[in-house]
């Protein structure tokens, strides 16, 4: 790997710092060559820091490190992206991004219709809301449109009708998300299950 420190006269390189779970941005610091090496040695990521002017490992006095999993130079071989195990908050703030964002999973399209479900399960009214008037009869109604929708999974699965199986599983899925905010869970809450049974 080839990183070009003298692009700028400090020495210095911007190093996003992404968690190598949820992928999200967690900080931006700053690397000299020092840094980087502290960084490879002790597995505990190291910056710059320009206004102490001196190396700083990111946790030495809150406990919150950031374990290196992997580090990569960008196209200009002048920017690092850092990935990383937080060990509790990244933000001296307490947060957990330096952009006061909850570090969860992500899921894309995913994650916005379960917030819409969210949405509508607080604040919709059932008369204008399929989502809301599940919600208005109750866990079981909620529950039995999940194993119907189950069935019809397994039945288009027998068949050879692509569309109609996978127009049954988007139905699946859906209704699966609304139980979920039913019983109090999210999409995160299954992945951590998931990741507990991971050997």
């Amino acid at each position: 790997m080839t990183i070009d420190f003298t692009k700028n006269t400090d020495g210095l390189l911007p190093a996003i710092i992404q968690d190598n779970e949820t992928k999200n941005v967690l900080m931006l610091g700053y690397m000299n060559q020092e840094a980087l090496n502290k960084t490879l040695e002790t597995k505990k990521v190291t910056f710059f820091s320009r206004t102490k002017k001196r190396l700083w490992t990111k946790g030495e006095e809150s406990g919150n490190f950031l374990e290196l999993v992997s580090l990569k130079t960008d196209c200009d071989n002048d920017t690092l992206l850092i990935k990383v195990k937080p060990i509790g908050p990244t933000c001296h703030t307490g947060s957990d991004t330096c952009w006061q964002e909850t570090n969860n999973q992500q899921f894309g399209f995913l994650s916005k219709l379960e917030n819409t479900i969210k949405e509508r399960k607080e604040n919709a009214n059932s008369e204008t809301s399929y989502v809301a008037s599940l919600f208005a009869k109750g866990i079981n109604k909620i529950a039995q449109k999940v194993g119907e929708e189950a069935v019809e999974v397994v039945i288009e699965a027998k068949d050879q009708n692509a569309d109609l199986f996978l127009n049954e599983s988007a139905d699946l899925l859906f209704h699966y998300l609304i139980l979920l905010q039913a019983k109090g869970f999210e999409l995160n809450d299954i992945i951590k299950v998931l990741q507990s049974r991971e050997k």
